[in-house]
């Protein structure tokens, strides 16, 4: 068997209490270490579940608290299993049922995952963004420990420059970067409030007609902006639900191309199903 390179993701799951369908989706920190391994179930959205079917056994996870008042990286994981089909789908009385999927047709897969240490800092999103937003190359003067392309790695970081999706790729580059920052802090007394704007400009036409394909673009692809106060995502995350419940209720517009091709699709069949294994993360 060849040699494989570690591969690095960030996985989001809701830290508070939130009751879905009579079952609280909550999973913070506090959860993963008690429980050690969970499978990740829940996800419902195509490139977030794509990006999980090439995960392996060994691969490094950040574990991001969301939808939270304080969102970032809470702690490290690692992939304990590679992807399988995720039950939970199929399961009328699940958060995450989706009724276009079944036993002998997967469409849906998580991996489990494995707890390994708590960030002894937690890495809040406002410093990653405060970061990424400064056009300096240098680190501020807090965490000078920084590299500057520690600083590049985080300005390319998916979770700064695209949102809200549930399963993200990071470089190494990003992980080794991040994985200092949780150990030694110094941005404690740091503000990381946004400058307030000297003048409100005037929409023209042009720039409406643009944001408005744009959230179309959105929408279609289960892509959402992350920010604090409303990144949605759990484990399992609740945009990529309403995505699956939106498919389900309302049929495709005349017109428009689908975001999701055949050959997606197709790249389902044949996979065999593995064990139940009991969901550590649905608490009833």
């Amino acid at each position: 068997m060849e040699d494989r390179l570690i591969k690095y993701w960030l996985m989001k799951a809701e830290p508070d209490s939130r009751v879905v369908k009579g079952k609280d989706v909550k999973f913070s920190v506090d959860d993963f270490e008690s429980v050690g391994i969970t499978p990740w179930e829940g996800v419902r959205n195509f490139e977030a579940r794509n990006l999980m079917k090439e995960m392996a056994v060994g691969d490094k996870i950040l574990f991001y608290h969301s939808n939270c008042k304080n969102p970032g990286i809470a702690g490290f994981a690692e992939v304990s299993k590679g992807a399988y089909p995720d039950y939970t789908a199929w399961d009328r009385a699940h958060p995450y049922f989706d009724e276009k999927t079944d036993k002998d047709n997967p469409k849906w897969f998580m991996v489990d995952a494995k707890f390994v240490s708590r960030a002894r800092h937690f890495v809040p999103l406002s410093l990653l963004r405060y970061i990424a937003d400064d056009p300096s190359s240098e680190p501020p003067e807090e965490i000078g420990y920084v590299t500057p392309n520690g600083v590049k790695s985080i300005r390319a970081m998916p979770l700064v420059t695209r949102g809200r999706l549930s399963v993200q790729r990071v470089s190494g580059e990003c992980w080794g970067t991040v994985e200092m920052m949780a150990g030694k802090g110094g941005w404690e007394s740091m503000s990381f409030a946004k400058k307030k704007a000297t003048k409100a400009r005037q929409p023209t036409k042009e720039t409406k007609t643009t944001s408005a394909r744009n959230a179309r673009k959105k929408k279609a692809s289960g892509e959402e902006d992350d920010d604090e106060s409303g990144d949605v995502h759990f484990k399992g995350d609740s945009g990529e639900r309403q995505q699956v419940q939106e498919e389900a209720s309302s049929p495709p517009k005349k017109g428009r191309k689908r975001k999701v091709s055949d050959a997606t699709r197709r790249e389902d069949d044949g996979q065999n199903l593995a064990p139940r294994r009991k969901s550590t993360r649905i608490k009833k």
